[in-house]
């Protein structure tokens, strides 16, 4: 399959596995932002603004739809070191992630120990 058509089919799967979309519990977004920062960043840098990957700053997404960035996160990009997250996000989810990168990514909220 090409690469071409690889990404639409991606796209569309993409779109139709987040019917259920929507902003995760805070619990969850704290949970997801940490994997950005921490999983993506392995590749992409800690600060999102590249490394192994290409950065993920919301100057370098412009353009870029968020279903299809949402489908990239889901599937991967094969013949590439971007892996599927899949097994580990839902759909809404991995939507959920590429809008906020699109709107510039949240920092991390640590909490401090008691």
């Amino acid at each position: 399959m090409s690469r071409t058509a690889f990404l639409s089919l991606a796209l569309a799967l993409a779109a139709s596995a987040a019917g259920a979309q929507g902003t995760p519990d805070p619990d969850r977004a704290a949970q997801l932002v940490r994997m950005v920062r921490q999983d993506c960043g392995s590749c992409h840098g800690m600060r999102l603004t590249g490394g192994l990957g290409p950065a993920l700053t919301r100057e370098s997404l412009a353009g870029k739809p968020p279903e299809y960035l949402a489908a990239v996160i889901t599937h991967g990009i094969p013949g590439t070191p971007m892996p599927p997250w899949s097994a580990m996000l839902q759909g809404s989810e991995a939507l959920w992630i590429a809008e906020q990168l699109t709107n510039g990514f949240p920092e991390e909220n640590r909490r401090s120990a008691p």
